[in-house]
């Protein structure tokens, strides 16, 4: 029987350790650093960093680990899989040169182009007075990035002169996010949507498309976040969307980065827009997303395990994806969340859910009681199923409404698009 190691700390790779747990070959799931909340699920955590690769590697060597599954960006970034690679342990995630595909917006759209994949104009800038200067020959809106890694908020849409000014000035004025660089893009028009696939190199497998909900606020409105909920798969788009999205845009970017003699093992995610003209991409990330994970995952009927291990081996594993319900996931944040994360709060109301919901807890941590509270921004992904969107609307805020979340929130509208 197999062990395995899910590195990140979030609902995300809760979702991954249940999925994992699935499979009858999986004995014991590992989650470094892992939340509180896992437990309940029969995930074991490990109080290592996830970017403390040393103790990482050592940990998987003493527990005779068979495989670890990467969930965020930044220990990819770092270069985890090198680090694991070269101390001859089985990792599935990209490299750290493929990697660059999510952490320079630069990079990625330098590959889009060699690879002819449909993305908006777009222009990159490393001073303040350069990149502000360019707004005189540009119409507005227009999208405004910064280059690097930034938890999903490093994105921002400029209505007007005054707007832009002013979002440049916080990222290459002020560093938000540590940038030193950004992108400034035309505004495509359209409805996003998301397509992961399980890649290595021509094997390309791919998930359901899902719709992520960035904005912190009913009706698209506030501030961006890492994503406050999604549903899969995507009733109002056809089934053949998927299959094109791998033919004109991840198949062309794998290929491109090979021509860069970089191979892709692992996640690809492509942010995408369905425009007038068909779909363009807004960016792409190297892992599963999250809370899309949350929602695509779970319709997975063949065993997870044995997908990654034979795509691994450079085997086209049997893979099979359910095909008759919707998922819908809400996440339940701190009141003030993306500005600020509140900890401490009760999370009793969670102790007890219905057996149609399933919580997977990311923001979490135990008080003196043992009891959960919440530690972070974003607290839990609280997601179900139903055989329509509006049937897993109605019991996802059917229940999630009658709770007493006193500090908390949620939006009221994931999946509405899908109705």
């Amino acid at each position: 029987m197999a062990k395995v190691l899910v590195i990140g700390q979030g609902a995300r790779e809760h979702a991954i350790g249940r999925q994992l747990l699935l499979s009858e070959q999986v004995e014991e799931v590992y989650c470094a650093p892992g939340n509180p909340g896992m437990l309940r699920s029969g995930i074991k955590t490990v109080p290592i960093k996830e970017l403390n690769f040393e103790k990482l590697v050592d940990f998987a060597r003493k527990q005779a680990v068979s495989l670890t599954v990467v969930g965020p960006e930044l220990p990819l970034q770092q270069g985890i899989v090198d680090y694991f690679n070269a101390a001859g342990l089985t990792i599935f995630g990209p490299s750290q040169a493929a990697a660059k595909l999510e952490s320079s917006k630069q990079f990625a759209k330098k590959v889009m182009q060699e690879a002819g994949v449909p993305t908006a104009r777009y222009a990159s800038f490393q001073d303040e007075s350069s990149a502000i200067q360019a707004l005189s020959k540009t119409t507005y809106p227009l999208v405004i990035k910064a280059d690097g890694l930034a938890a999903g908020k490093g994105v921002a849409i400029a209505k007007n002169q005054s707007d832009a000014v002013a979002i440049i000035h916080q990222l290459l004025g002020e560093h938000q996010f540590n940038t030193t660089s950004i992108v400034i893009e035309e505004y495509l028009e359209g409805q996003e949507f998301s397509l992961m696939a399980f890649v290595n190199d021509d094997q390309i497998i791919p998930m359901p498309l899902s719709q992520d909900h960035k904005a912190a606020y009913d009706g698209d409105r506030g501030p961006n976040t890492g994503g406050m909920g999604a549903y899969s798969p995507l009733p109002q788009f056809s089934t053949e969307l998927g299959k094109r999205c791998v033919d004109e845009i991840v198949r062309p970017v794998i290929h491109a980065l090979r021509q860069r003699d970089i191979s892709f093992c692992g996640v690809l995610y492509a942010g995408l827009i369905m425009t007038k003209t068909g779909p363009k991409v807004i960016e792409f990330n190297v892992r599963f997303g999250d809370p899309e994970t949350e929602v695509v995952l779970p319709q997975l009927q063949s065993d997870f395990y044995e997908l990654i291990l034979g795509l691994l081996d450079q085997q086209l594993p049997q893979v099979k994806w359910q095909n008759n319900d919707i998922y819908l996931g809400v996440v339940v944040s701190s009141e003030n969340y993306p500005q600020s994360s509140a900890a401490g709060i009760r999370l009793s109301s969670f102790n007890s859910v219905p057996a149609d919901l399933t919580i997977n807890y990311a923001g979490v941590a135990q008080d003196s009681k043992g009891e959960l509270v919440s530690n972070g921004g974003r607290i839990l992904c609280a997601t179900t199923k139903a055989s329509n969107i509006t049937q897993a609307r109605t019991i996802l805020y059917s229940w999630l409404n009658q709770q007493k979340l006193v500090g908390m929130r949620y939006r009221n509208d994931i999946g509405k698009r899908g109705e």
